[in-house]
């Protein structure tokens, strides 16, 4: 049986993965409206704020709005691993040079006044409550990777060896 990382947060958003998502856009100003989020028309969003270029859909899914398709399941040294794959078959949208992104570039997609999903749907649709590992490492420990919860945008630390979360590349940065 998988590990999952976040398992708190999980429990919780897996009782909800059916459930709209839920901002609070009249309490809590948007923290990455569409106006900062530009959508490229090939499956890939730029971040004006960061200067990033996101692919729009999760390792695994795909379509237009992000519709064919679950998102792909990843230990985190698979994860550290994607880039290469998708590099090394001709890359996406026309790039060659996607990257995990690190714990702080992650967490920038969080949308802070939404959650079920705590992201931008206009920009990333079709995003599920999911758990997305990011590249950073955590630092004293050889068995612990950063991630993200996108059930309601926690950045947390779980087993890089047993546990499974989704994938989001980027590119551009560092």
């Amino acid at each position: 049986m998988r590990t999952y990382f976040f398992i708190l947060c999980c429990i919780f958003s897996a009782a909800t993965v059916h459930a709209a998502q839920t901002c609070r856009t009249d309490s809590i100003p948007a923290s990455t409206p569409n106006s900062q989020l530009i959508d490229n028309g090939n499956g890939t969003v730029t971040d004006l704020k960061t200067g990033l270029m996101w692919k729009q859909c999760l390792e695994g899914v795909s379509g237009n709005t992000c519709e064919d398709g679950s998102p792909s399941e990843f230990t985190w040294q698979e994860a550290l691993q994607q880039p290469g794959t998708v590099n090394a078959a001709g890359g996406f949208a026309g790039y060659t040079d996607w990257r995990l992104p690190n714990i702080r570039e992650l967490d920038t997609l969080v949308e802070e006044q939404c959650y079920n999903p705590a992201i931008n749907l206009n920009r990333f649709p079709n995003t599920p409550s999911s758990d997305v590992w990011s590249g950073s490492p955590y630092a004293g420990s050889s068995v612990h990777a950063w991630g993200v919860c996108f059930g309601h945008g926690d950045s947390d630390i779980d087993n890089r060896n047993d546990v499974y979360g989704a994938v989001r590349l980027v590119r551009g940065g560092q």
